[in-house]
């Protein structure tokens, strides 16, 4: 791991796909290559590596400085909140803040115990649907995406979970194909990157689908549907909780009236935004234009 992480540091990679520095990239790649669990370390640090190990470990550790392709996408599995998620180039490499809030339950802004409907906007792997069943295990999750591609991994995840029953994926463009349902927490990491600021990202970036990040000319385009519709589908004391990331300030700049809630995270992260189902009737008006 040591000498994976030298020559992962050395060859001026974007690390931000799950990890955030070069020993834990290492770490993931060789306990891969290696075909060791991820709950077994620490113990597992001690283990000395025969040569065809050594000599897989090589290869993968060039292939993600030659081809910059995120650590993810070349073990095809990350964790979120917790819990281990299947990806693919298809989607996103889950690694939203979001993570923190479903391990709390969405404390303090709710009442853990009366969440039953949840719906997650452009759940891509399915990794917060997930989460948020396993936080609320008396709720039901309607999984959304645009993307046919995306809901099959979702879809897998969901069965390697066994929350089949309690999570379900939708063909949907924001609120289009969930009807007239409400639900008590609305929960998205949408795409929100400017269209020309997306080309201008790390190379790794080019490896994750364009549709999962960029969002028109100020990155606002699916926000602001989100926006549009979150009162007719929230619920009398329900939450909106939307992650923008770097278009905070455009957030901000747009609906300058809207009492949002910008949440702090112990673990790091922020651009995410919680909005009361009060706080949408309120301002009903400004947030439909």
């Amino acid at each position: 791991m040591a000498w994976a992480a030298r020559r992962l540091g050395r060859a001026g990679l974007h690390f931000g796909h799950g990890t955030d520095n070069a020993f834990d990239e290492a770490g993931a790649l060789v306990f891969h290559a290696l075909g060791i669990a991820h709950e077994d370390a620490p113990r597992a640090y001690s283990r000395r590596v025969d040569a065809p190990g050594r000599e897989r470990v090589r290869e993968l550790v060039a292939r993600r400085i030659r081809e910059r392709v995120p650590s993810a996408y070349l073990t095809g599995r990350t964790w979120f909140a917790g819990h281990e998620i299947e990806v693919t180039p298809a989607v996103l490499v889950p690694r939203s803040a979001i993570a923190e809030l479903c391990t709390s339950g969405f404390a303090p802004w709710i009442d853990a115990r009366r969440v039953r409907r949840v719906l997650d906007i452009g759940t891509g792997s399915g990794c917060i649907a997930i989460a948020c069943a396993h936080a609320f295990p008396e709720a039901r999750v309607d999984a959304v995406d645009v993307s046919h591609a995306a809901l099959e991994v979702a879809a897998r995840n969901i069965r390697a979970h066994g929350l089949e029953e309690r999570v379900r994926t939708r063909l949907s463009n924001v609120y289009d194909g969930v009807g007239p349902r409400r639900y008590d927490i609305i929960v998205s990491n949408p795409p929100y990157v400017p269209a020309r600021v997306v080309g201008l990202l790390p190379a790794e970036y080019a490896r994750e689908p364009r549709l999962g990040l960029a969002a028109g000319r100020r990155g606002l385009d699916v926000v602001e549907r989100i926006l549009a519709g979150a009162e007719r589908h929230l619920e009398r004391g329900g939450v909106l909780v939307v992650e923008v990331g770097d278009t905070e300030g455009a957030v901000r700049r747009r609906w300058p009236e809207v009492p949002f809630t910008w949440l702090e995270f112990e673990h790091g992260g922020g651009g995410v935004f919680l909005l009361t189902a009060a706080g949408l009737r309120s301002h009903r008006q400004a947030l439909a234009s």
